[in-house]
């Protein structure tokens, strides 16, 4: 008989407050490329191994009550988090922890338009 077991994510998504606003930001100051089919209401980009998206909320979520996305962390991986870190001071976006060696090389954390906490790192 066949145990049941889950293998591990498959699909990432962000509940966000405007949609076009934080596919942009996610777009022109992360590089992300945009799936070219997502589902109504959702930017899908085409991130490896593991497919992310921002989405308008779900009925009945609330995101003006709390931290965004306390309790969840989430890591990109990036070519040069350093160079990616500049680009984004320049660009006027929220650094929350500037590089530093983490355990997976160079890490910073930036705040997204949502408030999200995004870890980037350079292996």
């Amino acid at each position: 008989m066949t145990v049941a077991a889950v293998s591990g994510p498959s699909f990432l998504s962000l509940q966000v407050r405007d949609l076009a606003v934080s596919a942009d930001f996610y777009e022109s100051q992360l590089g992300l490329v945009r799936a070219p089919q997502a589902p109504p209401g959702a930017v899908v980009f085409m991130t490896s191994p593991i497919p992310f998206a921002v989405r308008n909320p779900a009925p009945g979520t609330d995101l003006d009550t709390g931290q965004a996305g306390l309790g969840v962390a989430l890591w990109l991986e990036c070519n040069d988090a350093v160079a990616l870190h500049e680009m984004l001071i320049a660009a006027g976006v929220t650094i929350l922890n500037d590089p530093f060696d983490g355990p997976f090389g160079k890490t910073f954390v930036l705040q997204d338009p949502d408030g999200y906490a995004v870890t980037v790192h350079s292996s």
